[in-house]
């Protein structure tokens, strides 16, 4: 059987026989773990990640890492999820990382990063890329955005971010230490960037034990070397990676695989249940704003994973799986985590969701249209402002969210149903709302008498005085020539 530690995602991993793979299961979180209560803290169930993988370790002194196919007896991981231990000469050794399962996609098993970096903090010069594979990659920036500002006053975090055409995930660490010249504190960031993100929650644990293995033992690199030749990208020439945007494929079986980028978020019933507490009836209100492919701009302190993960909530707001529709529209990228480097790469953008724990941006207005302040919502253009009252019909559409909710728990609870979850229902929720309208729309707009009535509004799922403004936009915003006829009481 697989042992697994309490805060393992995916990569936590021991080897287990090709019999034992139905058994495996993922293991219960232990109370005494003070990272369990923390949302922020907890990684992905690790329930599907059987499978036969490679390890790695240092040899006695100055040894480099070998990577075999694991054939050995497996070890027991330590008592706080962390797989690292140190050998007889006293060198840091380390578990290494699980080829991914044999049962997922084919598309799923194509590795693709691109590099992997070491950032450290030093008192002198300040952020710096310490070591990274490829040599000859452009990092520029990455020192700031896989460390976030403010991250001094935490112990640890991680951070998705964007760099050029690629997405990165860093993990960061604080160690104490007693050292005049670092100033009590050692502080680094071990990272990956790749053409897309969606896979990269599979590396979180290993990037994890690889932080804490830099801030005890500085400066070797073996395992992170190892980690990039078995998992380097095959680009194409030039080595231009594409950005991905939420994809909005037709329905199928697999919703995670095929309708969305799959995260894996850390909570234990994923991303979706704490946005949906953590913002409430205002998720309407975001709903809107990503349907309109507004500008969106989340601020909040460390720590900044948890953030990364609403930036992610609010792409999946704005899915549409009717085919062509939105193509005229600019796509609704995620930013994840971005700061000050990132401010002219911010001003030709025209759609976008990103986070940021630097207060600076709030007085830059010109790079966003909606700025959310933990869960203060506003904008400062006087043509969105109608747009964040919330209206009949968002609370009549939030309350069938929330039963739905409830539903589903209940079924996961009494009749223990695993088939479907939260993160499923909420991206399914909106997507049909979405296709609802625009399927509205299309049809009266291809009809002899293209004229939107109340009646119409009302089947869209929308408040034909308090939306009215909001389709508008929307009408406009992706070209749907329709005459709008519903009168405006506010208007004499």
């Amino acid at each position: 059987m697989v042992e697994q530690s309490d805060r393992a995602p995916l990569l936590d991993w021991e080897e287990v026989p090709p019999a034992e793979l139905a058994t495996a299961g993922p293991s219960p979180v232990r109370e005494e773990d003070p990272s369990a209560g923390d949302p922020s803290h907890r990684r992905p169930p690790s329930g599907d990640s059987a499978g036969v993988g490679w390890g790695s370790a240092l040899g006695g002194g100055a040894a480099g890492v070998t990577a075999v196919r694991s054939t050995a007896p497996p070890e027991r991981v330590g008592p706080e999820g962390d797989a690292s231990a140190t050998d007889e000469e006293g060198d840091c050794a380390f578990l290494g990382l699980s080829v991914k399962d044999r049962r997922i996609t084919e598309w799923e098993e194509k590795d693709q990063i691109v590099a992997v970096f070491v950032v450290t903090f030093d008192t002198r010069s300040g952020n710096m890329v310490e070591w990274c594979l490829p040599e000859d990659v452009n990092l520029d920036g990455v020192e700031f955005k896989s460390m976030a500002s403010g991250s001094h006053r935490i112990a640890n975090d991680f951070i998705y971010f964007r760099k050029g055409s690629y997405f990165g995930l860093a993990c960061f660490a604080n160690m104490p230490v007693d050292s005049e010249l670092e100033r009590g504190a050692r502080m680094k960031s071990v990272g990956i960037l790749s053409p897309s993100y969606t896979l990269l929650y599979r590396y979180m644990h290993f990037l994890e034990n690889q932080v804490r293995h830099q801030l005890q033992c500085p400066g070797q690199y073996s395992p992170l070397e190892a980690f990039y030749e078995d998992k380097k990208a095959v680009l194409p020439p030039g080595g231009n990676g594409l950005v991905t945007a939420c994809p909005t494929s037709t329905l199928g079986s697999m919703v995670n695989r095929c309708m969305h980028p799959e995260m894996k978020i850390t909570h234990p019933a994923g991303c979706m249940s704490q946005f949906i507490r953590f913002f409430g009836e205002q998720i309407m209100v975001l709903w809107k704003f990503a349907l309109l492919r507004k500008r969106i701009l989340i601020f909040s302190p460390p720590p900044v994973g948890v953030v990364c993960y609403r930036v992610y909530c609010c792409c999946c707001l704005a899915n549409v799986s009717i085919p062509g529709m939105g193509i005229s529209v600019p796509e609704f990228r995620p930013f994840f985590y971005i700061n000050v480097a990132d401010i002219t790469a911010l001003e030709t953008e025209l759609s976008y969701v990103a986070c940021t724990t630097e207060k600076i941006f709030e007085e830059k207005k010109e790079l966003y249209d909606v700025y959310i302040d933990n869960q203060n919502v506003k904008t400062h253009r006087e043509s969105l402002q109608p747009l964040l009252r919330i209206n009949s019909a968002d609370r009549e559409k939030y309350r069938k969210l929330s039963e739905q909710r409830q539903l589903l728990l209940y079924s996961q609870e009494v009749d223990e149903d695993c088939t479907s979850n939260e993160e499923d229902l909420f991206i399914v929720f909106f997507m049909e709302q979405n296709n609802r309208i625009f399927q509205t729309l299309s049809e009266v707009a291809g009809s002899a008498d293209p004229t939107l009535t109340a009646d119409h509004m009302r089947a869209m799922g929308l408040d034909p005085q308090g939306d009215r403004g909001f389709l508008v936009d929307l009408l406009e915003v992706y070209g749907i020539d329709v005459m709008l006829v519903i009168d405006n009481p506010c208007c004499p």
